[in-house]
């Protein structure tokens, strides 16, 4: 069993277990479900560094801007019309592990906030690799200030290509 494969359940019950659940009958659950396309998300910047133990080892530091041009996600009866998903990773030939914080901007201003664990893979055939991102709404602003929840992703990436598109799966409660 890989490394990776050994670390994914370690890593979705931490990220589910740092999860503030709600305790009260006034926060009602809402789930979103989206796809961003590739055409409407960007890698604004990526920066790699060689390790240099073994071929292909390499630590990144990106910058993913996503806008929400037609049919956007709504978020507590606002629509979201941009994100921004800033991150590390540690990848040896596109797999690897890595962490993000993601950004959500509504139409009013208010902002959302999510952090999660990221685990990649890409087989030596494959032109993209495949990324899982489970973690928490750490917080927000304004009408969002009490939001809390769980935000999933399932991604599929060519960094070197600039192309990324991605599923979103976010589940919160509000006050």
């Amino acid at each position: 069993m890989s490394s990776i494969a050994k670390l994914l359940p370690g890593i979705i019950a931490s990220a589910f277990a740092a999860t503030v659940l709600p305790t009260g009958d006034a926060l009602a659950q809402h789930r979103l479900v989206f796809k961003v396309e590739a055409e409407n998300a960007k890698y604004v910047q990526l920066h790699s560094v060689d390790v240099g133990d073994t071929s292909g080892h390499q630590v990144r530091l990106f910058e993913i801007h996503r806008a929400y041009p037609g049919n956007a996600p709504v978020v507590n009866g606002m629509k979201i019309v941009e994100s921004w998903t800033r991150g590390i990773s540690d990848y040896t030939s596109n797999n690897g592990e890595g962490t993000v914080y993601a950004i959500y901007l509504l139409e009013n201003g208010d902002r959302f906030f999510t952090r999660g664990s990221l685990i990649a893979t890409q087989s030596p055939e494959a032109n993209n690799l495949k990324a899982i991102t489970v973690g928490p709404i750490t917080g927000g602003t304004g009408r969002l200030a009490g939001i809390r929840g769980m935000a999933r992703t399932s991604s599929s990436a060519n960094p070197k290509e600039g192309m990324v598109e991605t599923q979103v799966d976010i589940e919160y409660w509000l006050p």
